[in-house]
């Protein structure tokens, strides 16, 4: 299963792969933050074009317009180029060195019913929910880092619901429900 990591043959794809497939989920998260950001400055700019008539002119409207699609465009980029088929790239990289494994190892298991198509079946299963839950533990873990700092700002003072008043109980709230259902899941 991690002979992908042992294996020279794979060496480049495994651990180059690895940290391209980190920095590209590093990336989208800082973008996330980006668009973030864009979201309080452009709903800024409505709240005082709303509550003073021409206070804001139709350039800095399409100027924040067209932040918005520099980022979003980088974005879908990112997600589709690196996140989408780079990340399906390297699993089934991941899939033909788990292959490779088992069919050095052909003499053992092929006197079991079914083998070579449990073979197939079992790599490729493997391979994608290793894609989905790795990037989506990275993505969760690296997305709460990133908006720690946010969540430190906005939650002084505010009550939870059942617990009272925390000083910082967004970010205690926030802690304990990612920790908590992802020890539930």
């Amino acid at each position: 299963m991690f002979e992908f990591f042992r294996d020279r043959a794979y060496w480049h794809w495994s651990i180059l792969g690895s940290l391209v497939i980190l920095a590209s989920v590093w990336y989208s998260v800082q973008l996330d933050v980006q668009i973030n950001e864009w979201f309080g400055s452009f709903y800024d700019m409505l709240q005082k074009a709303l509550s003073a008539p021409n206070a804001v002119t139709i350039e800095e409207f399409y100027s924040e317009l067209y932040v918005f699609f520099q980022i979003a465009a980088i974005y879908i980029v990112v997600n589709v180029v690196f996140n989408g088929f780079f990340v399906n790239h390297y699993c089934f990289r991941w899939r033909r060195a788990m292959a490779d494994y088992y069919q050095a190892n052909w003499q053992k298991a092929r006197k079991i019913e079914g083998a070579s198509q449990r073979v197939q079946e079992d790599t490729i299963k493997f391979s994608r929910i290793m894609e989905s839950l790795g990037t989506s533990l990275i993505e969760a873990i690296m997305i709460l880092v990133e908006f720690m700092p946010i969540l430190f700002g906005l939650s002084i003072g505010i009550p939870i619901f059942f617990f009272g008043d925390w000083e910082y109980g967004l970010i205690v709230g926030a802690l304990i429900w990612s920790i908590g259902g992802t020890i539930f899941l």
